[in-house]
């Protein structure tokens, strides 16, 4: 279980036509404010980040927690160089390019949308590198404390509504398929690479036939098997993989990563978890998160070399 970066909602409000906020000037955004472990916090700093919680939160945060956002991201990424958690620029790209696609934008859409509100991307991408370095310190460190029992979430469903705690569902096992596209393939690479899929589609009769035709297929690759159950999947897949054949590919679907295919290998019926009883796991784990991460966070605080300059 995962907790997830802090959706920035008000990014997917952002409308063009707006006009570009002027940045700081030169020496101002010099101006250190804090020394957090001799890595300074400037003016720019806080107002890039003002401007990023304004966007993301639709309220006006007071400058002192700004500064204090930014010295918990200070702390935070100190500590994972200590545990040899740092995100590379490549591991940061790839978040912030996922954030691009669940807002149906291009990543160049997305950095063009933050520089219309005077946000620069590393402003993002900086708060999006230190909560990646927290979630894995938090869920890496305290992985034992963190784990919710089956039978106190059972006794808290059996309290609360006296739900049953499973019902009949289906277990899917299928395999990934990728026909690669280069990005900046013309339309006629891509019809053919579209012809190519159908055609696949048309010979594979098993997942044992298609690991053996995509193993040995140039720019093709086939990925290990994923097994998933009714409600880890979305209600949209659940019927594409419903109406698939055992055995078969479904359509294809064009992504960033070039022309997708899932080979279904078994479709089964399985109990799975009831709503309810996901959804107070969740809960659990979530409060059990928040208190274990804070108490965390504290302690790096106190522990921190903080110095102001200039409030």
């Amino acid at each position: 279980m995962t907790t997830p970066l802090p959706a920035f909602r008000l990014l997917l409000a952002i409308g063009a036509g707006l006009m570009l906020t002027a940045l700081p000037s030169p020496s101002r955004a010099q101006n250190i404010v804090v020394m957090v472990n001799g890595d300074p916090i400037t003016d720019f700093d806080i107002e890039q980040r003002s401007k990023l919680d304004q966007l993301s939160t639709q309220k006006t945060p007071s400058r002192q927690e700004v500064i204090n956002e930014l010295i918990d991201d200070k702390v935070k990424i100190k500590e994972g160089k200590k545990y040899g958690v740092d995100p590379g620029v490549s591991d940061i790209n790839q978040s912030y390019d996922g954030m691009a696609q669940r807002m149906r934008v291009t990543p160049d859409q997305l950095t063009k949308s933050l520089e219309i509100k005077g946000i620069r991307p590393e402003t993002l991408k900086s708060r999006m590198r230190a909560e990646m370095v927290w979630g894995s310190l938090v869920r890496g460190r305290f992985k034992e404390k963190l784990l919710v029992g089956e039978r106190d979430v059972a006794q808290a469903v059996q309290a609360q509504t006296g739900d049953k705690l499973q019902v009949e569902g289906t277990e899917y096992k299928m395999q990934p398929i990728v026909l690669i596209v280069p990005r900046g393939s013309s339309a006629a690479f891509l019809e053919t690479r579209k012809k190519e899929a159908e055609a696949y589609r048309a010979r594979v009769g098993s997942c044992e036939e298609a690991n053996s035709l995509f193993r040995s297929t140039p720019n093709a690759t086939i990925r290990d098997s994923v097994t998933k159950t009714t409600a880890e999947l979305p209600e949209p897949l659940r019927k594409v993989l419903d109406d698939t054949p055992i055995g078969h590919l479904t359509a294809p679907e064009m992504t960033k990563n070039g022309i997708e295919m899932v080979v279904l290998c078994s479709r089964k019926p399985t109990m799975i978890d009831t709503p309810k009883k996901r959804e107070v796991r969740e809960k659990m784990y979530q409060e059990k998160y928040e208190k274990t991460q804070k108490a965390y966070l504290d302690e790096l605080r106190k522990a921190a070399m903080i110095e102001y300059r200039n409030r």
